[in-house]
């Protein structure tokens, strides 16, 4: 599969790396910064497709014929607002006293880009957490450290081992990388 492509995955998240490499394809990682700004008036499962596209445009111009770009980007979705990545300690804390007894959605949005074409899906997950305790709260943010995840946590993390009452959906979309759906769409692509 995707013999004819030389792969590119744009993200510096090790957990999507981890999971692509899971698929067997050969890839390489490339990265452009880009500012994750997106309009207000977007629709939850909107949000990270415009946020794969827009990591996508600055491949546009280098792209040989041969290359084929992956960019995604997930967001956690409670109460009608996005968390992204936390600024810090007391955010992250905020963040997880958010999710603390409550039904969340995680929403992955994925671009596939080549000189030809560009394609785009999103997978959306519902996770569950149980009530957290401060001091369940403070233990993660001191031992993990999740400043660099959506939400404000890992579910491969304890925290998701210890506060991840039910999921449906994909775990690995949760991770960061809807990789059952992203294997289909590659197949197609």
């Amino acid at each position: 599969m995707l013999s004819e492509y030389k792969v590119i995955l744009a993200s510096k998240s090790p957990r999507r790396r981890q999971l692509l490499d899971g698929l067997n394809i050969p890839f390489e990682v490339v990265i452009h910064e880009v500012n994750e700004i997106f309009p207000e008036d977007l629709a939850m499962e909107e949000i990270p497709v415009y946020l794969a596209k827009l990591k996508a445009e600055p491949f546009a111009e280098e792209l040989n014929h041969d290359a084929l770009v992956i960019t995604a980007d997930t967001i956690v979705w409670i109460d009608g607002q996005v968390l992204g990545k936390p600024e810090n300690f007391d955010h992250a804390a905020k963040m997880l006293k958010q999710l603390s007894g409550k039904k969340h959605v995680v929403v992955t949005g994925v671009c596939l880009t080549s000189k030809e074409k560009q394609i785009t899906f999103s997978a959306s997950t519902e996770v569950w957490f149980k009530d957290l305790s401060a001091e369940e709260i403070k233990y993660y943010l001191e031992n993990y450290r999740p400043y660099d995840k959506a939400g404000s946590y890992g579910v491969q993390e304890w925290i998701g081992y210890v506060a991840i009452t039910r999921i449906e959906g994909s775990y690995f979309n949760v991770m960061g990388l809807p990789v059952q759906r992203l294997y289909e769409e590659l197949k197609k692509f």
